[in-house]
């Protein structure tokens, strides 16, 4: 019973289709790592370790979207095996820039890339997890922020909502002290219509925001998309402002094909 009682939660990082980059964020963490690696055991990671241990697990971070037969499948094994399931970046989120093929021809993108695009197996389309399985909580970013990362964790560990602030970034640039570049310079930017969570670093640096961290709850996409018409940006183009990172997340998505030609 002493040892029952003494096995600490089991965590589990999972790759669907991406960039890895978010799981990086993770092993970025270095020293707090070190430090949650002493609450947790980190039983199934392949990017980092050589041993991976079979599930239940307590917790599942799951980076990239669904954009073939074989993960549609897989990730119903992963959901079975996880007692709560934690989605991590813009992929897992919001179907990640491959969600572009969402906009057009998946046959035509595989013939330009692959010459023997018949042995694909792949879907029309590149979709969240949240779109096939139950998701406990949902990580924004491309890449997520190291510190937002480590506040999910330790609040699952304590079984706790995370305090991961839901604020634009334009919050994020007056703390700063950052000069509006939309109002100084005429330069677009989705910032007030983007989740916190990268410090305004672009705004800092004189350029626009791009979205990576998708919409903020209740973004006025239309309103901004007026003023982005305003500056003289053309149609096509203030629909490529949305077409980033989180091309298919709901807000930005429908903006674009009001804008779409």
């Amino acid at each position: 019973m002493a040892a029952a009682s003494a096995r600490r939660p089991r965590l589990a990082v999972w790759k669907f289709a991406s960039c890895d980059g978010c799981q990086l964020s993770l092993l970025d963490c270095e020293d707090e790592l070190l430090m949650v690696a002493e609450r947790i055991e980190i039983a199934y990671f392949p990017e980092a370790a050589r041993r991976m241990l079979p599930g239940p697990y307590d917790l599942s971070l799951v980076e990239g979207s669904i954009t073939t037969p074989a993960d549609a499948e897989r990730i119903q094994r992963v959901r079975r095996q996880s007692r709560r399931l934690v989605t991590i970046g813009a992929c897992a989120t919001a179907g990640g820039i491959q969600a572009l093929r969402n906009f057009a021809d998946i046959r035509e993108y595989a013939a330009a890339v692959y010459p023997y695009p018949e042995y694909l197996e792949t879907l029309a389309t590149s979709t969240p997890i949240s779109a096939h399985v139950p998701v406990d909580f949902e990580l924004r970013g491309c890449p997520i922020d190291k510190g937002q990362l480590l506040e999910v964790i330790k609040a699952f560990l304590a079984d706790r909502k995370p305090a991961v602030p839901g604020h634009s970034v334009c919050i994020d640039c007056k703390r700063r002290g950052n000069v509006c570049v939309m109002v100084a310079s005429g330069t677009p930017c989705l910032g007030p219509v983007t989740h916190t969570g990268c410090g305004a670093i672009c705004p800092s640096y004189d350029r626009g925001c791009y979205g990576c961290f998708g919409p903020v709850a209740g973004a006025n996409t239309a309103a901004l998309a007026k003023e982005f018409a305003a500056l003289g940006v053309a149609r096509r183009d203030i629909a490529r402002l949305f077409q980033t990172f989180n091309a298919a997340a709901g807000a930005f998505r429908d903006e674009a094909e009001r804008h779409g030609d």
